[in-house]
């Protein structure tokens, strides 16, 4: 008795077991007739339509309608022709030409003049295909699809219908009355109006370009972040960076790590590793080992600085620089607290850090000294409270130098040792001739103290003069030649009589070892010690093969 439940009990759960796992049949609910043709369609019913009833056929919350259907019961399987329309429920709607459904697999291809609705969306292609167990549909043939804001194509594409997703992989295209996108592969998710792109994208707006290998961008604010080769092109400014964020409406870009703002119109480029950038401004924030470099006379002037700001438009740009400022050209060195630069003039200006109150009071000369821009020709030190350097801006050359106040120029003597050739005066004027400091005029309180020497380079004599002005000529950015104007008031004496302290005029300072030997002297330690974040990776989906396997 017990071994016979036991056999009853395991035969009922086999029966049970089977039923579970068994598929559910494809339903005929309607057809206007229906024959068989062995012959020609073996197993099959032909399912057609008549005047007043088409073909219903329903599987698992699919309603597909049709003309005719050719519908073998013993493989779930049928194919449908004629106007067919496929629904499931009331979000999905789908209409072609002919359709192949396999409902042991409950997927579907659909051909010819396919249009597929959504609530949010049309798709239409020449061929889809349907995993409804999956929720997923691919086309390998193009297709453009339509919602609310958007036009997009692609060569081929997979969308997900729980998600309101969809990958495309080819030559994707997505217009917007704003914009135009390009993209070699990008996720697009309809309910947010984001995308995500994974390969060479580009983008096209009314007034900027952008280009990125991975990236998102929210279609409907027009902004995003851009990774990956990034680059926007922002009304004549492209910039590059790491990590590139832009937002359209606030007329503001942003670039870290690594980043270039290259400007095509005026010649110039800046590096750095953060910067913000205000179109509707005309401005840009440059921090971070802030270089920026122009072009002078075939020549590179690069002029770094903690922080560099350029405004201005592109006929009036002007770029300031605050704070440890360096400048670095081949004939020409300098240093100053912040730099004043009009792009459209080539007119540079260098500025020191003004003295406070209490400063002015307890200050040496020497001590304000310190404060004052320094530009060094060679090895020539030229310091003043101001200094300008002008252009002439149709030939991009240099064209004069101008120090205005407390002028110094010091040059350590090339033979005699710790000597100093020195000119103090109020105003300096000077000229360039082809790139080079030729012609200098110092005026207003002039003092000199030169080193002179013999034919066979024995010295002479110091000479100590007072004059109202004079002139002097540069050879190689050394002092060649000294005039002087206006009844000058000098003498010459011997070395063993001028005492030590008596050869350095009041307020020498000597800054030689300030001065930039390279490019890479522009940049202080803390420069050197940056440590540059971590910028976020945008993975690379997982290639899903939809095709393998696909048809029945």
């Amino acid at each position: 008795m017990v071994r016979l439940f036991i056999f009853i009990s395991i035969n009922f759960l086999f029966i049970h077991l089977t039923f579970a796992q068994e598929k559910k049949i494809i339903e005929i609910q309607k057809a206007g007739s229906s024959n068989q043709n062995e012959k020609l369609y073996p197993g099959g019913n032909i399912l057609l339509k008549d005047n007043s009833t088409r073909v219903h056929l329903f599987h698992e919350g699919a309603l597909i309608v049709s003309d005719k259907a050719f519908f073998y019961n013993k493989r779930n399987f049928f194919k449908a022709e004629g106007e067919v329309i496929f629904t499931q429920g009331d979000t999905l709607k789908m209409t072609c030409s002919e359709l192949e459904y396999n409902g042991n697999s409950a997927k579907a291809k659909a051909w010819g003049n396919v249009v597929l609705d959504k609530t949010d969306m049309s798709l239409k292609t020449d061929t889809l295909y349907l995993d409804r167990k999956k929720n997923i549909g691919f086309y390998k043939n193009f297709a453009k699809i339509i919602d609310s804001s958007n036009v997009l194509t692609s060569q081929k594409g997979i969308f997900f219908m729980n998600e309101n997703k969809y990958r495309f992989t080819s030559k994707v295209n997505i217009e917007n009355p704003n914009y135009i996108l390009k993209s070699e592969r990008l996720d697009y998710y309809s309910d947010i109006d984001k995308a995500l792109f994974y390969g060479p994208s580009n983008i096209y707006g009314s007034d900027y370009e952008v280009y990125s290998e991975r990236g998102t961008y929210d279609l409907k604010h027009e902004k995003g972040h851009f990774k990956k080769n990034g680059r926007i092109n922002y009304d004549g400014k492209i910039i590059y960076g790491d990590s590139l964020f832009f937002e359209k409406n606030k007329d503001y870009a942003s670039a870290t790590n690594r980043i270039k703002i290259l400007d095509t119109i005026n010649n110039s480029l800046i590096h750095g590793h953060y910067a913000e950038i205000h179109k509707s401004k005309d401005s840009a924030i440059i921090t971070k080992r802030a270089m920026s470099v122009y072009l002078i006379e075939n020549d590179s002037l690069f002029i770094h600085a903690d922080t560099l700001v350029v405004t201005g438009e592109e006929k009036n740009r002007i770029l300031r620089g605050y704070y440890d400022v360096r400048i670095f050209k081949s004939n020409i060195r300098g240093k100053s607290d912040s730099i004043y630069f009009e792009e459209n003039t080539g007119n540079i200006e260098l500025i020191k850090k003004p003295l406070d109150r209490k400063e002015l009071q307890i200050f040496t000369e020497e001590d304000k000294n310190l404060r004052n821009p320094i530009l060094w020709f060679g090895e020539s030190q030229m310091t003043g409270d101001k200094i300008f350097l002008l252009s002439e801006i149709e030939n991009k050359k240099l064209d004069s130098l101008k120090i205005i106040g407390n002028v110094f120029i010091i040059e350590k003597d090339s033979i005699y040792n710790d000597g100093f050739n020195q000119i103090k005066g109020g105003i300096l004027n000077g000229n360039f001739v082809e790139g080079n400091l030729k012609n200098i005029e110092v005026i207003g309180n002039t003092q000199v103290i030169y080193y002179l020497y013999s034919d066979d380079n024995e010295l002479i004599g110091i000479d100590k003069t007072l004059c109202s002005s004079l002139d002097m000529v540069m050879e190689d950015n050394e002092i060649f030649d000294i005039k002087f104007n206006i009844k000058p008031d000098g003498e010459v004496f011997p070395d063993e009589e001028i005492d030590i302290n008596e050869r350095r005029f009041k307020g020498f300072v000597w800054k030689i070892n300030e001065k930039p030997m390279s490019k890479n002297d522009l940049f202080s330690e803390a420069d050197n010690k940056i440590i540059l974040p971590l910028i976020d990776e945008i993975e690379m989906p997982k290639i899903l093969d939809f095709e393998s396997n696909f048809e029945e």
